[in-house]
Formats: structure tokens, sequence, C-alpha cells
């Protein structure tokens, strides 16, 4: 019989790679058993990126993708199966996000692909995927599902505590000292600083920041960018690549004319920025623990702080998780939910008509 142990699978909008953790919940806090990060393989990352925008025939190299994406599901789960010693039989479901290719909750959908029945059959493991449809079905924007995950793992009564969560977009989750939760999507996190070095230098990411900070921020294009509505939105509200895109980026033509490195620099500042300005919506936070790829990037940190100077900034390593790990542990938490038919979602953060079960299940 399945004991309480759950691996969660997450594969971001940065393309970077695939995050698995395996997770004990057999006490007050989920015990870190092994966990295994996959990079993105250069094809299939490229075929991604290719799915961001309608194409000849995408449906069918949708399918395809989604078939290559579970054989590397599947490889990071084996793996994680290795380091522990443990036999499929032992684990009660896989939680898989899948990649999202599409969020459109204006028009009452959201994609995340991925063969879920495929990676049931070359695993042995039931997988719970789907978690944003039911959300978006009942009204909600189906984003940031970790705030609720956020809330049960890291909140402490008579603080007011913030988590940043930077990947290729950054969301925040404010975790209030009596005891409220909301939280919603800031804008880029990653997404544009990778792909500008990816143009400027051929590089896939900056490394902690460091091409940003041989920068200088280019103020009036910081304040250009930060006019932009989506900024001026009041939550509840979702972004992704369907906005913020290289071409949202290319429209601007003052980086025509601007050093590379500058642009870099203020691409970090508006991620910063957007991410403090949306945090005063809900007041002064104790400590901002930043998890996500943005938590290893030093230049982005040190914006941050500049943009927080009342809030002290740490990354949830300080809380007992890696920051890299906090989103595949939210979806081990979120097929935990599903399997036991609890709810999982926020009304007050998605905009939902109310909580619902989140996720499909795929019977091993």
């Amino acid at each position: 019989m399945a004991q309480d142990l759950y691996i969660g699978l997450m594969s971001g909008t940065s393309l970077d790679g695939i995050d698995g953790v395996l997770l004990d919940w057999g006490g007050t806090t989920p015990r870190l058993l092994a966990s295994h990060s996959l990079p993105m393989p250069a094809a299939l990352r490229t075929t991604l990126l290719a799915l961001q925008a309608s194409a000849a025939d995408e449906l069918h190299a949708s399918a395809l993708a989604a078939n290559a994406l579970s054989e590397c599901y599947a490889t990071v789960v084996h793996e994680l199966l290795r380091q522990s010693a443990l036999p499929a039989s032992a684990i009660a479901a896989v939680g898989n996000h899948g990649q999202t290719i599409r969020h459109r909750p204006e028009l009452g959908y959201t994609l995340q692909i991925g063969n879920h029945a495929l990676l049931a059959e070359l695993t042995g493991i039931t997988v719970v995927g789907d978690f944003r449809s039911r959300d978006i079905a009942a009204g909600g924007q189906g984003a940031p599902l970790v705030p609720a995950f956020h809330q049960a793992l890291f909140a402490m009564p008579g603080l007011d505590r913030a988590v940043v969560n930077i990947g290729g977009f950054a969301n925040l989750s404010w975790l209030g000292a009596d005891g409220s939760v909301s939280g919603w999507d800031t804008g880029p996190g990653n997404v544009l600083l990778d792909f500008w070095i990816q143009r400027s230098q051929g590089h896939t990411h900056d490394e902690s920041g460091r091409w940003a900070a041989s920068g200088k921020v280019i103020t009036g294009l910081l304040e250009h960018w930060l006019a932009d509505p989506y900024f001026r939105q009041a939550p509840p509200k979702s972004t992704g690549r369907d906005y913020f895109n290289p071409d949202w980026l290319l429209a601007t033509p003052a980086i025509g004319t601007a050093a590379p490195e500058d642009v870099q620099a203020t691409l970090s500042m508006l991620t910063a920025r957007s991410i403090a300005t949306e945090l005063a919506r809900k007041g002064r936070a104790d400590t901002a623990y930043v998890c996500g790829g943005g938590a290893l990037n030093q230049t982005l940190l040190g914006d941050l702080a500049k943009c927080l100077p009342d809030s002290r900034i740490a990354t949830s390593a300080e809380l007992g998780v890696d920051p890299q790990w906090v989103e595949a542990y939210a979806f081990a938490w979120l097929a935990r939910n599903c399997l036991e038919q609890r709810p999982a979602s926020l009304p007050a953060v998605t905009g939902a008509r109310g909580p619902r079960i989140l996720g499909a299940i795929w019977r091993a």
C-alpha cells in the first residue's frame, strides 16, 4: 500500500529544466527524501518556445512535445526513486504541473502540455495533473496556485510575510499576521532577462546577474515599461508569455540605441520594481522570502533590496526549503490534496467563485 510519499514535478516558463522532489508527508512538515533537476533538452526547449505562438501544424507539434516532455518527467521520477532506493509502489502519486504554452484566463482557458497517461505508464505511479483548469472554469485566473501552499508551509501568526517566487514570471504571496493570504502575478521575472542575454550574448541566462551588474539602469526606459497597463491592474491577475514576450520588449524603440548591458540592468530593475510596487498594495512585510531561479541572481536580489528598504530580503532556505525546489514541493502538495479530496484553491487569490479541488487523476 502506498505510503504518504509524493513526487512533485515542475517545468516552468523559463524552460531551463525540470525540477523534481520526493517528499514524505508523514510528519507535521514535509521531509525531503530526494531531489533532482534535469536540464531541458535544447531541441525540446526550441520546440516549446515555438509553441508559445500560433504556427502551422501546432497541434501535431504540441502532441509530440508532450510525449517528449513526459519521457523527461519519467527520467526525473526514476532518478528520485533511485536516490531514495524506493519502488514505484511506495509512491502515492506524482503531481505534475506540465509545461504552460498558453495562459488566457480572460478567454476561459489555460494549457499546460504533458502526456500524463504516458507518464503513468512509464513510471507505474498515479499521476495528478491539470491543476489550473478547474479554477478557471469557476471564473478564476487559474494562477498563481502556490499561495495556498505558501500559507500551509510558511505562514507565521503575528508576522506579515511575503513569499516572492521569481521564475520566468514573478508572483507574490502575502501571508498576513492575521492569518489572511493573498497573491497574484507581479509581471516578468527572468523571462525577458533570459531572452535579452540570449539575443545579445548567446547565453541561456545571466549567471548570478553578472552581466546586468555591468550595466546601468536607464530611468526613462524603466518608467516607460512600468507604465504598461498590467502593472496598474488590480488583482486578481495573472500573466505569461502570451503578454510579456520578445515582441513586447522589442516594441520599445529606445532599446535599439542603448548599450545591451544597460538594457539588461534595466530589465533586472523592472522585475524588482514591479514586485515592490505590487507588494506595496499590502503594506510592509517583515521579511520577503525569495524562491525560484531568481533567488540565485544576486543582482536581482540587490535590486529588490533597494526597492524594499524597509523589508529584510532572504530566501526560502531560511524557512527550510531550498529556493529551487519550492514549486516542485507545491505540486506534490497539490497532488496530495487532490487525492484526499481537499480543496486547494484560494478564491481570494484567483477570483474564482469558491474553493475547488484542483487536478485530474491518471491512475497507475
